[in-house]
């Protein structure tokens, strides 16, 4: 009988990184398993989780967003149509990702843009961007302070009236 080289090599895996793969999947699985069970509570609906705590909002205001010929970016006040920003070109890239996400749900809809977004400081100074014609929200303060900042920039100043 013949035997050829590569039939000598055997190619095995040790037990402890197998046992320690599986321990990985069955501590995720049992993981998984207790929150859709509900021994875990779910993360909260931060609108839930708002009221609950009784969270008021701090100051809104309403927006509006236009694409310029140029490629630019127009951010208005819904109400009074005051220019509030402008973003050229590779410039505001949060603000087109985040209004691009909430125009999506308004064309699968076959929703135009006649209602204005919302955006809505709440009392503990996160930032909410709401579409009311879709019911679809963006917490921009989960983004990070740079983020929050280029939305908080688009409220009026404390203590500022419209």
């Amino acid at each position: 009988m013949i035997v050829r080289e590569y039939e000598k090599d055997e190619i095995t895996v040790h037990r402890v990184p197998l046992m320690l793969m599986s321990g990985i999947i069955a501590i995720s699985i049992a993981l998984t398993a207790s929150v859709t069970l509900g021994f875990v509570p779910k993360q909260s609906v931060p609108a839930e989780a708002r009221a609950a705590a009784g969270i008021k909002a701090a100051q809104e205001r309403t927006l509006r967003f236009f694409d310029e010929a140029d490629g630019s970016v127009r951010i208005e006040d819904g109400a009074t149509g005051e220019v509030l920003a402008r973003h050229g070109v590779g410039e505001g890239g949060f603000i087109r990702a985040t209004v691009r996400s909430l125009v999506h749900q308004r064309r699968i809809r076959n929703i135009g843009p006649e209602t204005a977004f919302t955006l809505t400081e709440w009392q503990n100074g996160n930032l909410t961007l709401a579409d009311p014609a879709t019911g679809r929200s963006v917490e921009v303060s989960s983004f990070g302070p740079d983020n929050r900042a280029v939305y908080q920039n688009l409220l009026p100043a404390k203590g500022a009236t419209r």
